[in-house]
């Protein structure tokens, strides 16, 4: 759907905001002169040391193109040809990834229902009596995503609970980090307490639904899975010629604190969101808002009258469920607006 210019703030996904501005100069500083290709050039230099600085001396970060190759990047490094993934049933890898995890790495995903979207230890546990088993695929990296695809986020000792179970039984635990920065705006905390002081081996970090225009990166804790990941990457397509436009983006989200700042704005636009809605008797709140999306149900009626002004996911038609997100550009009077709509809509 094309959106018309005068069309009302996009409620339907932070991929729809544009490019934070210091981005974008980022981009325009690195557009001068000749850099050497693929990597090597100064910016994905910078790039590697502020990752190192934001999650430790063993941390290697490796810039990509999207979440989702990302995700396949940072898998691979983990699995072999008669291996397994636990995760979520919810989890993006399972559900909007078109089976890429199928498809492009050819192992079984080890789906577990849940009421939140977070796996607990004893949901890695039930999948585990696998192991041994020729008949079975046997499961090797635990995957999560946080934030998670409902909203939710996993505390630094629920992720630690996880890793601990992963690496009892010889499994890896990898994290699908596209709104990484939202969870430790939501908890705040530091990147590093949610993937290296938690056990974390690899994950992804998104640069793209926090201002970024085509910027995610792959980041391993695990030395011994770093020396494969420019093979995996260059192997997966992941791997830009023009790398000092991707690696300016994400410098710059890391510079200054930048990530945290659209992250917390973004947060702070769905808890106004949230707010709002609390003293309207025809809508709920279908999951706790812990970072940029807000989970409701409300009428079928109203539901088609907003999506005639607005866009937005219609996320469980069975139990009227909506998904609004809000992003780093959302402003309180596109929240007011959109309040004032939604609260016309669902008025007798």
């Amino acid at each position: 759907m094309l959106i018309d210019p005068t069309y009302p703030k996009s409620f339907a996904s932070d991929n729809h905001a544009g490019v934070h501005p210091a981005v974008m100069e980022a981009m325009a500083a690195a557009n001068h002169g000749d850099a050497p290709a693929y990597g090597d050039d100064r910016w994905t230099s910078a790039f590697s040391s502020q990752i190192k600085d934001v999650f430790g001396p063993a941390a290697e970060g490796f810039a990509v193109l999207n979440g989702a190759g990302a995700n396949m990047v940072g898998l691979a490094l983990t699995l072999g040809r008669y291996d397994a993934v636990i995760c979520p049933d919810t989890a993006h890898i399972a559900t909007h990834e078109t089976g890429a995890a199928e498809r492009l790495l050819g192992v079984k995903l080890l789906t577990v229902p849940t009421q939140d979207g977070k796996l607990r230890p004893e949901d890695v546990t039930s999948r585990l009596h696998v192991l041994g088993q020729h008949h079975e695929p046997q499961p090797t990296v635990v995957s999560i995503s946080q934030v998670t695809e409902l909203g939710t986020c996993y505390t630094p000792a629920e992720i630690a609970a996880l890793a601990e179970v992963a690496h009892a039984s010889g499994l890896r635990l990898h994290v699908d980090g596209a709104r990484l920065a939202n969870a430790a705006a939501h908890l705040d905390c530091s990147l590093a307490a949610i993937t290296t002081d938690a056990g974390v081996d690899v994950f992804s970090f998104g640069g793209t639904k926090n201002g970024a225009l085509a910027a995610e990166a792959v980041v391993v804790l695990d030395p011994s899975l770093s020396t494969a990941v420019p093979f995996l990457r260059r192997q997966s397509l992941q791997l830009a010629s023009k790398m000092r436009f991707i690696s300016a983006q994400l410098s710059a989200l890391l510079t200054d604190d930048l990530w945290l700042r659209n992250a917390r704005h973004a947060n702070a636009m769905a808890q106004r969101l949230a707010t709002g809605l609390a003293d309207l008797p025809d809508v709920r709140l279908a999951y706790p808002v812990e970072s940029n999306a807000v989970f409701a149900t409300l009428p079928p009626e109203a539901t088609r009258t907003l999506l005639s002004r607005y866009l937005f996911h219609p996320w469980d038609e069975s139990t009227g469920t909506v998904r609004w997100m809000t992003a780093f550009d959302t402003t309180e009077t596109h929240i007011d607006d959109f309040l004032a709509d939604i609260r016309a809509a669902t008025t007798p």
